[in-house]
């Protein structure tokens, strides 16, 4: 999972603090569409509207809204606020629901431009699925991996409450999202566990919401009927809990599956319930009898989404092994309608269509004779349902599997394929990743963007090609859960890796100017804030008569006016090319507020209004005051030695010590100096005493540090000799710094040793 770990620590413990992490996830060309697969959709019917609207939740952590129109899907709104994957949605009048594997329920105003009003937080785990009252608005079930069935009134939580955060978060309040309702009422949901019940009798109106309590096991499946008087809901136990939401009392527990509960509906009424299981069975249930009614065997794997007509005479089901069919509930005939090339998470009836969710990025609307099912079954061969789960299994092993009705989608919405596998590359810079598609890409994550499209070639065969032997830190970690690359800081790890000016290819910088690839990683994520920081400051300042405050300006540990003449103050906020982020397709940022709440926001949509309670101090600190914390395993210890049989003199028999991306050029220059060529003895000091004197153990040497030796070869020198430097006698390229050598060449845990030779010039 996709967690944001907490900056907080326990009481009495004894452990280390540990900071907040800054993660930020990486964006393809097209941020309208989904990058990983969709597992959960529903349709929106405006009364006061031509059109209707598709809500698809995805795997990459965000909601997104589709206008539909005559068969064409148009794109108009991402909702981003989830940190993880997004599991389910519901709509409770003009209020979207949605749940996350971020412990999360959100509400979220459904034709605003994605805005989230309200953030419930009750939750201990995974928030799976959503139950909502097709006739009463007010009412939403949630359940998840913790066991836990929270129902949800929103009318009677909208009343003015005494906020708890440890319950719900209102979003307008804490910096991250403007204040504002955005046309809906400032609803505050609420919830209630065995453990805060009583924490909740002290609201000011006295509102108790409601618990079912009596899951152990994890919670797939919910269903409500449509006036919110009825609540089921099955999980791992293999049982169906059948409850009254008003009270949070369980009326009944249904037995029969044989494996875990995936999918439930109710009818209207409340009486009738289909049930989903991972044995591949679906089961007609009468809640008034209290028993299974009907068992249909039409899949041949796990029975994971159902859908029913209007009237619940016939039901649409998918599930792992690909397919989706449609059964009559009354004569048992089933039939084929057709087959995709993922598992099918969750279905949608709109009209005489029927929205497809699977593990792919892409949604496709099938033809489903919704109000007229019945025509469906004079367009292909069908079958009868068994009641017995071997039954359809036998069939297949028999070759009598049917032919689907319906060979193509009648629409697609496209999504992006997503990253499935990914190899940071040696430079730590750039990192090579295969999707789902096999298209092989080459990213450069500090911008963002691709820098080199392969198309579908041998990812272990371009790595290969792509390696190179050079040696830098480990300064961030990455997944690829939320279908793209998530690039994850932590202090102080993440700031231990440093490259020269030159290699970045930086014009007119110094050739020993040292760049920390995290601290300009995370200055050109947080420029749009900076910008915007400055602006709001200078406002306020305007209007009290004076100027923006030195708070407010970076002090760059760098001077980049070494780079452009200009010094102004804009300089201080200049952002390197090599980590230019991208306007176009923003990367998000997921971090922690100060109650370590996670959140998410593109980097354009910060508004400078986020300070230390909303954004890591340690991240604030090396963007505006230009701080990074102390780091550890900066410099290479090593030994420098004349080649053996080398007529060389000895400089030194002490250790000696250097930066880590020192190149070994430097160390030919430090010999070159050191070295006494043909130097009249008129001192009288012997020629192995020149340099450092044998035996003083470790030497910090000015001429190795990165200010470094420009002097050149005394004046007194008659020649110039060629230095080469070796280790394990193997001659090194001057490009190599002294890291790589000691990765790739000495291989030892000892300190590393070095040996030079004089070459004479041809």
């Amino acid at each position: 999972m996709h967690r944001v770990g907490s900056a907080g620590n326990t009481s009495g413990s004894t452990r280390p603090r540990r900071e907040k992490r800054l993660t930020y996830v990486l964006k393809d060309t097209d941020d309208t569409k989904h990058c990983a697969g969709i597992n959960c959709l529903t349709v929106l019917k405006p009364s006061s509207s031509s059109c209707d609207y598709l809500f698809t939740g995805s795997r990459d952590g965000t909601l997104k809204r589709w206008t539909i129109d005559d068969d064409e899907a148009r794109f108009s709104a991402t909702y981003e606020s989830h940190v993880d994957w997004v599991n389910d949605v519901v709509l409770a009048g003009n209020a979207l629901i949605s749940c996350s594997s971020d412990t999360t329920v959100k509400i979220w105003n459904s034709l605003s431009d994605g805005i989230c009003t309200r953030t419930l937080r009750q939750h201990s785990d995974y928030v799976i699925r959503l139950a909502a009252a097709e006739k009463n608005s007010n009412v939403v079930a949630s359940g998840g991996l913790g066991g836990e069935v929270f129902i949800w009134d929103i009318e009677a939580a909208a009343l003015p409450v005494a906020k708890s955060t440890d319950v719900i978060d209102d979003e307008g309040s804490n910096k991250l999202i403007n204040s504002g309702n955005y046309g809906l009422p400032l609803t505050s949901l609420r919830s209630v566990t065995s453990s805060n019940m009583s924490m909740n009798n002290t609201q000011s109106h006295g509102y108790n919401p409601t618990a079912a309590k009596g899951h152990k096991e994890s919670v797939y499946a919910l269903a409500m009927n449509d006036t919110g008087t009825i609540l089921v809901s099955g999980g791992t136990e293999k049982v169906i809990r059948v409850w009254d939401p008003r009270t949070g009392s369980k009326n009944m527990k249904l037995r029969g599956h044989n494996d875990n509960i995936r999918a439930l509906l109710l009818d209207s009424t409340g009486r009738f319930c289909l049930s989903g299981s991972s044995d591949s069975m679906i089961r007609l249930w009468d809640l008034g009898q209290q028993r299974c009614v009907h068992s249909y065997s039409v899949h041949t794997d796990s029975v994971w989404a159902l859908a029913s007509t209007p009237s619940f005479s016939h039901v649409y089901s998918g599930g792992r092994d690909l397919s989706l069919y449609l059964t009559d509930l009354s004569t048992r005939e089933s039939i084929l309608l057709s087959t995709n090339e993922q598992p099918i998470l969750q279905l949608a009836l709109q009209d005489d269509g029927i929205w497809v969710a699977t593990t792919d990025s892409s949604v496709h609307r099938w033809p489903a004779e919704g109000c007229y099912p019945q025509k469906v079954f004079q367009r292909g061969v069908s079958f009868l349902a068994g009641n017995l789960s071997f039954s359809r299994a036998r069939a297949v092993l028999e070759g009598s599997t049917p032919a689907p009705v319906y060979k193509e989608p009648s629409f697609t919405i496209k999504g992006i394929p997503a990253v499935v596998q990914h190899e940071i590359l040696n430079n730590r810079r750039h990192v090579l990743t295969k999707d789902t598609s096999g298209a092989v890409k080459l990213w450069e994550i500090t911008r963002g963007v691709v820098v080199e499209d392969y198309g579908k070639v041998s990812f272990e065969e371009k790595k290969k090609e792509l390696f190179e032997m050079v040696s830098i830190p480990a300064w961030f970690t990455m997944d690829t859960r939320l279908g793209s690359l998530s690039v994850h800081l932590d202090t102080p790890q993440c700031f231990s890796a440093e490259m020269y000016a030159a290699d970045l290819n930086i014009p007119g910088a110094p050739e020993d100017l040292k760049i920390n690839l995290a601290q300009e990683t995370l200055r050109g994520l947080l420029a749009h804030w900076i910008t915007k920081r400055r602006q709001r400051s200078g406002s306020q300042n305007s209007s009290n008569g004076e100027g923006i405050s030195g708070r407010d300006i970076s002090s760059r540990n760098i001077s980049l006016s070494r780079i452009d003449a200009d010094d102004s103050a804009e300089n201080h906020h200049l952002v390197l090319h090599a980590f230019e982020f991208s306007t176009v397709s923003p990367p998000s940022i997921i971090t922690e507020d100060s109650q370590g709440h996670s959140w998410r926001k593109k980097i354009t949509e910060l508004d400078g209004s986020q300070d230390e309670k909303d954004i890591p101090w340690w991240c604030l600190d090396c963007v505006l005051n230009g701080r990074i914390p102390p780091r550890e395993n900066t410099k290479c210890s090593f030994y420098l030695h004349p080649c053996e049989g080398s007529t060389a003199q000895v400089l030194t028999q002490g250790k000696l010590s250097a930066p880590r991306i020192l190149r070994v050029h430097k160390v030919v220059n430090y010999v070159l100096e050191k070295m006494v060529i043909d130097r009249p003895h008129e001192s009288g000091i012997p020629d192995g005493q020149f340099g450092l004197a044998p035996g003083v153990g470790q030497s910090q040497l000015p001429s190795l540090s990165d200010s470094s030796l420009r002097s050149g070869i005394k004046p007194w020198q008659k020649r110039k000799p060629s230095i080469e430097i070796l280790c394990n006698n193997q001659v090194l390229l001057p490009d190599m710094s002294l890291a790589t050598v000691r990765t790739y060449i000495w291989k030892k845990p000892e300190d590393l040793v070095l040996n030079y030779r004089v070459v004479q010039n041809r």
